[in-house]
């Protein structure tokens, strides 16, 4: 019989059992020492909600419009490479599971499933997320490409000059080409579910640096698994976006509000706030407590979403009363995925709205406007410091 999970963390514990030891590694692991992994945590726990009572909370309404497309719930698939590592296809997989329940699916860079493939499931709520690599063609290809499949928007991830230093996936010796320790060989031989669906699928690569699919792009993807990225950027590459692509551009990866600030005067759509999930500067500061900066920068100008700890949809409602457009949810549907696929993945999401929609009868919200800073308090004991009037 299955064990009943009943939350992320029950899926969590579920996708340990599942996975090797090299791959849960490589989706749950933070940078150097985790601090920012659990900061990201602790400062979502530190925010409290003072739920109003005696409003009428029988119909919830739970949808945001965001460029002209209607999401079902305010959160969304983040992007997040190598998922054809957890699961074979695994990129398709969440993009249906993000159909399924009315949400975007943003694509990687680092995808291991055809773009054009990807655009089939979701199509036009999937985004592309794009990496800008020291060889600009291949962000060129790839923009072109997503235009051509009819993408929703365009993502530039820009917190990853260098990678981040992942100690337990150099502990494990992940790297490419892919050389298993005896170890590691052994550990894959204690989880022969995986095992046997990678025999039979091969393992993944990174298939959209390359125009012409098949083409022999081992090098490329080597450096993009190391995070070899153009130091060199500026928000020139705005601009140069801009020449490439006309639809709705976000940026994802800012914490600072001069950053943010500069990305309105630079003309793009959106932000994600983002410290890719405590996953590059490890004593960065956690997404929830840089969300406020960002927003009074921004004032409004354009939409500014979230991600980086989320792991129930009192999370979210938390964010969304702070005043984030939506959140993005990483690794909580990976886990989903390593335990059962697109239903895996379907049922974190569909678990993780079930909480949002909890949360907000329960704070006296019928919609997703009426989670606001009225309702948002530090949960320490110096009640004082109230978020709304900060």
């Amino acid at each position: 019989m299955a064990s009943l999970k009943l939350n992320v963390d029950d899926y969590r514990r579920a996708a340990k059992r599942a996975l090797p030891r090299f791959v849960f590694d490589y989706v749950d692991g933070g940078a150097e020492r985790g601090e920012c992994l659990r900061r990201n945590r602790s400062d979502l726990d530190q925010l409290a909600l003072l739920p109003r009572v005696l409003r009428d909370t029988s119909q919830l309404d739970t949808r945001i419009e965001v460029f002209g497309q209607t999401w079902r719930r305010p959160f969304a698939v983040a992007p997040m490479g190598f998922n054809g590592l957890t699961r074979p296809a695994g990129d398709l997989l969440l993009a249906r599971a993000a159909a399924t329940c009315g949400i975007p699916f943003v694509l990687s860079t680092a995808s291991n499933s055809r773009l054009e493939a990807v655009a089939q499931s979701n199509s036009p709520l999937n985004w592309m997320q794009i990496y800008l690599m020291r060889e600009r063609s291949i962000a060129e290809q790839i923009v072109r490409r997503a235009r051509g499949a009819n993408y929703g928007a365009l993502v530039l991830t820009v917190d990853v000059p260098v990678s981040g230093y992942r100690e337990r996936d150099v502990r494990n010796g992940f790297r490419l080409p892919f050389r298993p320790s005896p170890a590691t060989l052994l550990n894959l031989a204690l989880h022969p579910g995986w095992l046997m669906r990678f025999v039979a699928s091969g393992m993944p690569s990174f298939v959209n640096l390359a125009e012409e699919e098949g083409a022999d792009t081992l090098k490329l993807q080597a450096a993009l698994l190391s995070r070899e990225m153009d130091r060199s950027l500026t928000w020139e590459i705005v601009a140069w976006l801009r020449r490439l692509w006309d639809g709705p551009l976000l940026i994802k990866g800012v914490l600072h509000p001069e950053d943010a600030s500069k990305a309105c005067a630079a003309g793009v759509d959106g932000l994600i706030v983002s410290n890719h999930g405590g996953r590059q500067l490890d004593g960065a500061i956690s997404a929830i407590g840089a969300l406020n900066g960002v927003l009074q920068a921004v004032d409004g100008r354009i939409p500014v979403f979230a991600d980086s700890g989320f792991r129930s949809g009192l999370d979210i409602a938390k964010a969304l009363a702070l005043g984030a457009k939506g959140v993005f949810i990483g690794r909580p549907v990976l886990y989903g995925l390593a335990t059962g696929g697109a239903q895996g993945a379907t049922s974190v999401l569909e678990l993780i709205g079930t909480e949002l929609e909890r949360a907000m009868t329960l704070a006296g919200a019928h919609d997703v406007a009426a989670l606001n800073r009225e309702l948002l308090r530090s949960a320490s004991l110096r009640l004082h410091h109230d978020i709304h009037e900060d």
